[in-house]
């Protein structure tokens, strides 16, 4: 009898083993076929238990690794304060505004393959990106340059801020009510931060005021706040002379009261030599002794304006401004500088102020009286400067016109103390006009530079007109037409309309008189 084997399973460490067992002999076709049906049944079991395997390994390292106790923190019971509101707005327009997307489709490669796709619309969208970023470039720095200048800064925060407020509405959205409104409160709060009523800061801004109020058209409104402004600095400067003749003023410029309970820095108090000395009186009142004379210049510009037309008003404080700064030269002069006082006007400013009553005397034609301002004008001017070409035009136009006998020097006339015999005759005051004439074309030629302007090249016309007209009067007709007609193509050139005009004008008396025998 053959023997016969049997696949018996039991489990070893957990995997089952099949054995093969000695049974008793059956039959072989019987045997073959049990054989191979378990075979197949071992090796989907061996599969199915491998899954098993698996899964129960995962389990267990799953158990093991909840079960390892996680180190406590210190403040256990403390629990993550959430992230605030305006950091999680700050992240989110972060990303938002996030540029990496818009770099990344602007390299190379993805630049190309836009251009190919559609290269009109990726033009647009380069300008349209150039022009977002120039108008930014464009408020940033208006921001800095204009609003955060020094004529904000200067004021308190306050006064600052009404003063932007009130600039914004007459430049940039114009509304005079609003204008007006912040320009007001910005006053009324200058007594509250402790500004002083003369200082540099609140004087300018009632300046600006009244300049404002002069370009919207309100002439008449500037005035009034012009000469309530000069007003209170001449009643300044009063009271502190008034204070010296009374002995008030000590030599340091100083009230003598104030110096008095002035004590000094006890000691171990060294901030009291750290402070800077605010101005004493009398360089406060040359500050605004100054001030009072250039307002005094404005008003007399703004009573001759052709929308005003006082021109006795005009007369009255251009007068009043050259005397002022004459006297304080002559009273600087005998009495010497006082402590702290300081420089007077510089030249240019002395030079303006006599230029502008010049100007009045010419308007009313007493070209007797504007010919010596003038003169001193120049003697004040820069020798390089396309103004002191203007002003030798001045001169050279008040001399040709001078009488032969000012009224100054009548025979009637009681306070003439110049003889009659010194007069200058009219062929005198021809030749010192032309001269001052060539002198004006001269200096305005040999300019160059930066120093040069369009006021120079205007000069150049003028002179050339005047020089013509001169031409006229001599009897010199030849070189009045040739003098006009250079005049005439200058300014056509310069688009001078006024030298137009007068070297169109020339040229037809020119035509229309004979020449004069000499």
């Amino acid at each position: 009898m053959s023997a016969s084997r049997v696949t018996v399973r039991w489990p070893v460490n957990g995997l089952s083993q099949t054995r093969c067992l000695h049974q008793a002999p059956i039959a072989r076709p019987q045997l073959c076929s049990s054989m191979r049906s378990m075979r197949l049944a071992s090796t989907s079991t061996r599969r199915q238990e491998k899954d098993a395997l698996a899964i129960l390994r995962f389990l267990q390292q799953r158990r093991n690794s909840s079960s390892t106790p996680k180190p406590t923190p210190k403040n256990a019971n403390e629990s993550t304060p959430p992230m605030p509101p305006s950091k999680l707005i700050f992240r989110a327009l972060r990303q938002g505004l996030s540029f990496k997307p818009l770099l990344s489709a602007f390299r190379g490669q993805n630049l190309r393959t836009l251009f190919r796709q559609s290269p009109e619309e990726l033009v647009i969208a380069i300008i349209l990106l150039c022009g977002c970023a120039a108008v930014s470039v464009y408020v940033i720095y208006a921001y800095f340059h204009y609003f955060q200048s020094e004529q904000f800064t200067r004021f308190p925060p306050e006064i600052a801020k009404s003063l932007r407020r009130a600039l914004y509405y007459s430049n940039y959205a114009p509304d005079p009510k609003l204008a007006l409104k912040y320009y007001k409160l910005a006053l009324e709060q200058c007594p509250g931060s402790g500004l002083d009523p003369f200082s540099d800061e609140v004087i300018g801004l009632r300046i600006q005021i009244a300049a404002w109020l002069e370009g919207i058209g309100k002439f008449q409104n500037s005035i009034e706040t012009l000469e309530a402004l000069l007003v209170d600095c001449k009643k300044w400067v009063e009271v502190m002379e008034k204070g010296v003749r009374d002995g008030l003023v000590d030599k340091s410029g100083r009230l003598i009261s104030a110096t008095t309970q002035a004590s000094a820095p006890k000691e171990g108090d060294e901030s009291g030599a750290e402070e800077v000395q605010p101005e004493n009186l009398w360089a406060k009142r040359t500050r605004v002794l100054g001030r009072s004379v250039g307002i005094s210049v404005k008003l007399g510009e703004l009573y001759a304006d052709e929308h005003v037309l006082q021109g006795d008003a005009a007369g009255e404080h251009l007068v009043w401004a050259v005397e002022t700064v004459l006297k304080e030269l002559q009273r600087r002069q005998v009495e010497g500088l006082k402590e702290g006082e300081g420089d007077w006007m510089n030249p240019e400013q002395i030079g303006g102020a006599l230029e502008a009553l010049g100007n009045h005397y010419e308007s009313k034609s007493q070209h007797y009286l504007a010919a010596p301002l003038y003169l001193q004008a120049v003697s004040l001017s820069p020798p390089n400067s396309c103004h002191t070409a203007v002003l030798m035009n001045n001169l050279a136009i008040s001399l040709v016109q001078q009488p032969v006998q000012s009224p100054l020097d009548a025979p009637g006339n009681q306070k003439s103390t110049q003889p009659t015999g010194q007069s200058p005759t009219r062929a005198t005051l021809l030749a010192s006009g032309r001269s001052w004439a060539l002198q004006a074309l001269n200096t305005a030629k040999n300019i160059k530079g930066e120093g040069r302007t369009e006021e120079c090249d205007e000069a150049c016309a003028v002179a050339m007109c005047n020089l013509g007209d001169i031409a006229a009067m001599v009897g010199d007709v030849e070189e009045a037409k040739r003098r006009f007609q250079e005049s005439l193509e200058l300014s056509q050139k310069l688009g001078f309309e006024p030298g137009i005009a007068q070297a169109k004008d020339g040229l037809k008396r020119t035509k229309a008189s004979p020449p004069l025998k000499n």
